[in-house]
């Protein structure tokens, strides 16, 4: 009998059960019980709002819900591994990871072959040598479209790369984008600001609730897009009830909330810092044929500071750290009357609400984003106590 991907049987990992990749530090535990734990903390971190109506939590299929992979390249060229370094600093070949869907699964031997036809010898961490750090694959579910990037010390490897790509795309016909990303340094950071690109196709769509993400190389996206979908449309259904006439998606990434919130509103602004993800909006947009739809670069604390007037409803996706100290206290003064706050830490989210106490919580809901692990999303709506 087949499982539903939402069955609270384990999911089985060779590597998990040999001890070699714990990265899924609740593989263990029956998913449903996950679920209930991730529930749990969220409410009792969020435990200063007992007035909160608590929306079923979203869960996630155990399986094949990854659509990007970072995979650290070990081994030798002749014999390239690619996957993880354990904390005890073993090198493990994950190519077989449950997490990654088969159309990714079958990458990972091509990408190899690959390695050693260019002979790439991959970055020694302890003798700091070697040249590649990472492969970083992305997979267009709706398409089967992939993108490849390879994170090198240096653009040494780069013109045998060039010499075999016209191999790489006759084995995987799927492949669109082919990248190189130099990251000189030897620290833990996993990639470099420059770019060079190896295709003439700069990016792939990734198609959640009929509306077309476009990624760049170095444009994020969330990992789990069953999840990522379900929260968009949850953050559209929050925002178009409201009917506000102006939206701020503040930390935009690629647009997602403001594309999918555009016909709720007359204006809608999305701020991001990174200029791939502001490119990658700005393409969605124009694909889609939005003019009340604008994206700018920038950071999203300055933007509102510098601003003349404040948007009806604010949409939030910060990274862990939270939003600070300083937006907090200029949403807490502003005629803002709606806050979307979606979050990957709810310790942060907790402690930017009780920085600004004038918003009442009114709605929340945990999306498991990242399965078998403690991370989770909670998305939440706050209104103005004065004037909902």
């Amino acid at each position: 009998m087949t499982l539903s991907p939402f069955e609270s049987s384990p999911l089985q990992c060779a590597y998990y059960d040999a001890d070699l990749c714990r990265s899924c530090t609740e593989l263990a535990v029956p998913y449903q019980a996950q679920l209930r734990a991730k529930q749990l903390e969220c409410r009792l971190l969020l435990s200063a709002h007992p007035q909160v109506e608590w929306l079923p939590s979203v869960p996630s299929p155990q399986a094949g819900f990854r659509n990007k992979a970072k995979m650290v390249v070990s081994g030798t060229h002749e014999h390239p591994l690619l996957g993880i370094r354990n904390e005890r600093g073993i090198a493990v070949d994950l190519s077989d990871c449950p997490l990654y869907p088969p159309a990714m699964q079958r990458c990972f031997p091509v990408l190899a072959q690959l390695i050693t036809a260019a002979r790439i010898e991959p970055y020694d961490v302890a003798g700091r040598r070697g040249e590649l750090k990472f492969v970083l694959l992305t997979l267009a579910e709706h398409s089967g479209e992939l993108m490849v990037r390879f994170v090198l010390r240096s653009q040494e490897p780069i013109a045998r790369i060039r010499k075999h790509l016209p191999e790489l795309l006759r084995s995987l016909p799927e492949l669109r984008v082919v990248s190189a990303n130099l990251q000189p340094e030897h620290k833990a950071v996993l990639e470099g600001s420059e770019e060079i690109l190896l295709t003439s196709q700069e990016h792939v769509a990734m198609r959640l609730n009929g509306i077309d993400l476009y990624l760049r190389p170095q444009s994020f996206f969330q990992t789990n897009s069953y999840v990522a979908a379900a929260l968009y449309a949850q953050v559209r259904e929050w925002t178009c009830q409201t009917a506000p006439h102006c939206i701020w998606d503040l930390y935009c990434g690629v647009g997602g909330f403001a594309l999918h919130v555009a016909d709720c509103a007359r204006d809608v602004v999305g701020v991001e810092s990174s200029p791939e993800a502001i490119a990658s909006a700005e393409l969605s947009r124009t694909g889609l044929g939005l003019i009340n739809v604008r994206f700018e670069t920038g950071d999203a604390t300055e933007f509102a500071l510098r601003s003349a007037h404040a948007p009806d409803l604010v949409i939030v996706n910060p990274p862990r750290r939270g939003i600070g100290a300083e937006l907090c206290a200029w949403l807490q003064a502003s005629t803002v009357r709606t806050l979307v706050y979606s979050s990957c830490n709810a310790e942060t989210l907790a402690r930017d609400l009780a920085a600004m106490p004038r918003f009442a919580l009114r709605q929340a809901r945990v999306l498991d984003m990242f399965p078998h692990t403690r991370h989770y999303e909670v998305v939440t709506l706050l209104e103005d106590r004065d004037q909902a």
